[in-house]
């Protein structure tokens, strides 16, 4: 009597759409043919997808103005197969436990290709549920791919700014070191000041060969106070030039401790500012690259006829197990009869 005259038929709409990703690997199967156009499947958005289009934010999106609840509680349906049939069962928990069994979603592994089903009691409201639920699914892959391109676009400014501060504080207290200082780079002019020491150490070797001949030779001489105090004075300025490169608080060398590590600094800073460059340049291209797509295969279907309840078998299925269940209880009503005799 149900399957016969009684059962509502219900009307399937079916769609198909796979999510790919120009990122991450893909598998066989049609993932080759799909991998022509440069994309792969993304299965973090395939399962944030098929969570959505099964959740009660998907539920409350179809059942505006309640028309979920009104197409699926009409007195066209029959009792048993309607919503809330007596009216005391139609909190939203129910009905979303009632839509749970009309709307499925399944996910080919080895395709990639998810199937979305709706099943409904109107062809019409069966396909209309079906490309609401479709085109939320894609909203929300969006709505990750725009949430984690922005999140990892917006973490590398964020580390670029903080390069750009970093490298901008060691520059500027590089250059007050060396007005504070009067240095511009020590090595350099620890170097001009050698070079001077060197030739000062030559003059002062001739001078003393001098003196030492003139000593030896014409002891008389009455250049030979002017050459001492010469050599006095050459002693005094390499002296005086030594003293400037190492030996006190103000020497060179004292001055390129602190130098050198404001130097280091400052490179550091550079190589940390192109590197945040590096990474927010790479950001926004990994960003292009790892968008998820949504493509539909087979766009919502329009059911022009009802393909359940299979009835025959619907029939058939209760006879056969109507014929067990008659033979078990036959048995069990004989074996009693045997033993109360």
């Amino acid at each position: 009597m149900y399957f016969g005259f009684l059962a509502s038929p219900v009307y399937i709409s079916e769609s198909k759409f796979v999510v790919r990703s120009p990122e991450k690997p893909q598998a066989t199967g049609l993932g080759i043919v799909l991998q022509t156009a440069g994309f792969t499947s993304g299965q973090n958005e395939i399962y944030a997808a098929q969570s959505y289009a099964v959740s009660r934010d998907a539920l409350r999106a179809v059942n505006q103005n309640n028309r979920f609840a009104r197409a699926y509680g009409s007195e066209d349906i029959f009792i048993l197969d309607r919503f809330n049939p007596l009216g005391i069962n139609g909190s939203f928990e129910d009905l979303y436990e009632y839509f749970r069994t009309k709307v499925l979603l399944l996910n080919d592994a080895t395709t990639s290709i998810s199937t979305l089903t709706v099943r409904a009691y109107n062809p019409q409201e069966a396909q209309r549920i079906n490309q609401r639920l479709l085109a939320m699914s894609e909203a929300t892959v969006n709505r990750l791919n725009t949430r984690g391109r922005e999140d990892r676009i917006r973490n590398a400014q964020e580390e670029v700014v903080k390069a750009q501060a970093q490298a901008q504080a060691s520059a500027v207290a590089l250059a007050a070191y060396r007005n504070l200082s009067g240095v511009v780079d020590p090595e350099k002019q620890a170097e001009v000041q050698l070079q001077m020491i060197s030739k000062l150490q030559d003059s002062l070797i001739v001078a003393r060969t001098e003196l030492a001949q003139l000593q030896q030779y014409a002891p008389s001489n009455p250049r030979i106070p002017v050459m001492r105090t010469q050599i006095a004075s050459i002693e005094r300025d390499i002296a005086r030039e030594m003293g400037r490169i190492t030996g006190n608080r103000g020497s060179l060398a004292q001055t390129a401790v602190r130098y050198q590590r404001l130097v280091l600094e400052n490179e550091l800073a550079n190589k940390q500012l192109t590197a945040s460059l590096g990474s927010l340049e790479q950001a926004r291209n990994e960003a292009r690259r790892q968008e998820a797509y949504v493509e539909r295969i087979v766009q919502p279907s329009l059911p022009d006829a009802p393909m359940e309840p299979r009835r025959l078998r619907g029939i058939l299925a209760t006879l056969a197990l109507s014929l067990v269940a008659y033979g078990i209880l036959k048995m069990l009503l004989a074996g009693v009869k045997e033993h109360a005799q």
